[in-house]
């Protein structure tokens, strides 16, 4: 007996035929002619081996091994309902595991409130958020560690798909009482003397990346580097040092009481950009989410949100 020659068509007419106890019915149930029902019927049994009816002039009985066969055959076709109703949420992205990286400040103050209002729209997609350092979100993304990236603007390959979401300016954050918070505005030559906390190698290099032109006088050089911005800002906020930092992580600098001053001559701007793979296929929930995510973290920076600690209404 080969199994594999059975078909799910003629599970669901034996099912149908043992509920309805009649081959006429099944198949005005199922939109088929009696002799339709009877052949489908006719090829189960060959295939399994046994009768599954017993018929006589007036009536179709479940024979004696339809009766044990009948459970199993229920549940393949309860499994095919469930497997076609996943394929239907996956088809339309209802359902679906999402991976998404971020840094610090996207991952544990941004990010959570978009994953809270993508959840009232699809709330059968699981969403997983990873705290991802700078200097491997695109390779993460790359490797297909995860579906999605949501950082600061890095280099791609061609493996990797960059789209920007906002700008944000670099700013000084420091303390209401430090020196520099008094000018409304600084240069890059301000800074020079000025004791900085940098937040990571990526923050490190940036700074340094500003001012790979400027003489060796007036380049500025961090006093410490930190591993998490988290922690620049606590420095900062005790006044012990200021940061340079987007002008994003206001989210958290605020509610620490720092402030922050443009620095100009020239701004620097860093992108928001959003990463996925462009060799892989993005699985349908991710490219969804992606589709929610640009324009609400548009949204975000456009309220307010990162310069006030605003949350985006859902």
């Amino acid at each position: 007996m080969s199994l594999t020659r059975i078909t799910i068509r003629q599970i669901e007419v034996f099912s149908m035929v043992a509920e309805t106890r009649g081959f006429a019915a099944a198949g005005e149930r199922l939109g088929l002619s009696s002799s339709a029902v009877s052949q489908l019927v006719a090829e189960l049994e060959n295939n399994l081996g046994f009768r599954v009816f017993d018929r006589s002039t007036r009536r179709v009985e479940l024979s004696g091994a339809g009766r044990d066969f009948l459970p199993s055959a229920q549940s393949v076709l309860r499994d095919m309902q469930r497997a076609e109703s996943t394929a239907s949420d996956l088809r339309n992205r209802a359902t679906g595991v999402v991976r998404i990286g971020a840094p610090l400040v996207l991952a544990s103050a941004v990010l959570p409130q978009a994953l809270r209002a993508y959840r009232a729209l699809r709330p059968k997609v699981v969403i997983r958020l990873r705290d991802t350092p700078v200097d491997v979100l695109v390779d993460q993304v790359g490797l297909g560690d995860i579906d999605l990236a949501v950082g600061p603007d890095r280099p791609v390959e061609d493996t990797v798909t960059r789209l920007p979401v906002f700008d944000s300016p670099w700013v000084l954050w420091c303390a209401p009482h430090h020196a520099l918070a008094a000018r409304r505005s600084l240069r890059w030559d301000d800074l020079r003397d000025v004791d900085l906390v940098a937040a990571g190698r990526d923050h490190e290099r940036s700074v340094r990346q500003m001012h790979a032109d400027a003489p060796e006088g007036s380049r500025i050089h961090p006093v410490d580097i930190v591993d998490n911005i988290s922690t620049a800002l606590g420095i900062a906020a005790q006044g012990l040092a200021a940061t340079l930092a987007p002008q994003y992580v206001g989210v958290m600098a605020l509610p620490l009481g720092l402030v922050e001053r443009r620095v100009t001559a020239p701004e620097v701007i860093r992108k928001v950009c959003i990463y996925h793979s462009a060799v892989r296929s993005v699985p349908p929930a991710a490219q969804a989410f992606a589709e929610f995510l640009l324009p609400w973290l548009q949204q975000w920076q456009a309220s307010g949100g990162a310069r006030t600690g605003a949350r985006t209404p859902a």
